[in-house]
Parts: structure tokens; sequence; C-alpha cells
């Protein structure tokens, strides 16, 4: 954990970026001023809306193996989406990175996708500051306030963490599998994964990387996925709604 630490606060932004970066520690410490109680304490399963929209979110904290897959399928049909980051995929993968920073919506991922009940208070703080610091200095983009725990394992004591860093949890309605491979079944299972738990507000989990047998179901799966979702009326966002809330709640304190 310090090696990680280290190495995250080796890539701090230099003077010629003295700016951004503080910046975004001061839009940081705005954020730890408060959520709103309704985003506290439990971690958000979906959007609160009863218009047909559904989140598209992908979790990078392994691989880039189906990333420019992903990318390409979002920009060729127009589609929003939110990408939850770890601070060591954005720096292994820093133009990956950047692209996904100038488009689309980024959340922290902690910085080397630990299980957060296994780890000490400090060491919480720790992956998600040091993921912070990396994600600015790779994406361009601050990840406050939105967090996702690494294998949605969570507890009361970490989500507390999470929020006193600012961050709302964010879970998911439904998880495609798709980070399990071949296991996960073929294309048309991911997308009847999906529909079975559609409902206006959801938000899908899929991931960026490959599965452990080196296969990318999400990634082929995607646009199967979207052509349906539109077919059946819904619009794709992001998390942005969300993000307002907690920064608007944050705010107010």
């Amino acid at each position: 954990m310090l090696l990680g630490t280290l190495a995250a606060a080796a890539i701090l932004p230099a003077a010629g970026e003295a700016g951004r970066a503080g910046q975004a520690e001061r839009a940081g410490r705005a954020g730890r001023a408060g959520l709103p109680p309704s985003l506290r304490g439990s971690e958000v399963t979906s959007l609160p809306t009863r218009a047909k929209h559904v989140a598209l979110t992908f979790d990078g904290g392994s691989n880039d193996g189906g990333a420019f897959s992903i990318l390409r399928t979002l920009a060729r049909d127009h589609v929003a989406a939110t990408f939850f980051l770890t601070g060591r995929w954005a720096d292994t993968y820093p133009r990956l990175a950047r692209r996904i920073g100038r488009t689309y919506l980024v959340g922290n991922h902690t910085l080397d996708h630990p299980h957060l009940t296994r780890l000490d208070t400090n060491a919480v703080r720790g992956e998600i500051t040091a993921a912070a610091r990396l994600i600015r200095a790779r994406a361009g983009v601050d990840p406050l306030p939105l967090f996702r725990f690494p294998y949605g394992d969570s507890d009361a004591r970490t989500i507390a963490i999470v929020n006193s860093l600012g961050y709302v949890a964010v879970r998911w309605t439904v998880d495609t599998l798709g980070w399990e491979g071949r296991a996960s079944g073929a294309r048309a299972d991911l997308v009847r994964r999906v529909l079975r738990r559609l409902r206006p507000g959801a938000i899908v989990l899929m991931h960026l990387g490959r599965g452990p047998d080196g296969t990318t179901p999400d990634a082929d799966a995607l646009p199967s996925l979207i052509a349906v979702l539109r077919a059946r009326g819904y619009a794709l966002v992001t998390l942005a709604s969300l993000r307002a809330r907690a920064r608007a709640g944050a705010g107010s304190r």
C-alpha cells in the first residue's frame, strides 16, 4: 500500500499544471463539506426517475482488452456513458484514460482494486485519495463525487469513509457478468440479463477489460444491447444527475 501511495504521489502535476491541480484540490475540499442525507450511508443502485432512462457504466480496473471496441461503439452510436477507473488503470493506460476523460463522466474505483472491507480506515482513505490524484493527472478530470467499490464489497464503515471524502457510493441495478468471460454466456445472454432487470433509472455494470479466458463479452454484446434498449424506448444517460445532486448537497453546507 505504501509503495502504491508513493507511486501515486510521484505523478502529481508539475508547475505547468499547478493551477489545475489547485482547482481540483479545492473542489475536493468543497465536496467533503457534506453530501445530502439521501446519498449517505448506502449505495445508489438506480437513478430516481420515472423516465425511461438507463445508465451504462464501465469499470476499468484490470486491463484494456475491450476498451477500444467499447469506445468505438459508444462514439459510433452517440451513446453517453460513465466510467469508473482505478488509479492504476489510468496510470497504465494514460492515453485511454485521457480519451475517456475528454468525453465521458469519470468516477473513482480506488487505486489498486482491493477488497476495501479488509483494509483499515487509513488504508481505505489512501486507496481513494491516491486514485483521485492519478485520475486527475492521467484522465484530466476530477472523479469526485462518484465512487464505486471494487467487487461491490462494502459495509457501513467503508461507506462512511467514502462519504466523508465527499463521494457517493454507486452500485448497479444489473451486472452483465461480462467480466466472467465465456462463463457469462453468449451475447444474447448478456442482453437478456440486462432486460430482466430493466426499469426506469437502471444502472448497468459492464467492464473494459478481457475476462480470465481472454474474451471480451461486454465489448462484443454492447452494440446489440444499445440497439435493444433504444428499441424499447430507453434513453442512454450518464450519472450526471447523481453528480449534480451530490455537489448541490455539498455546496449547501
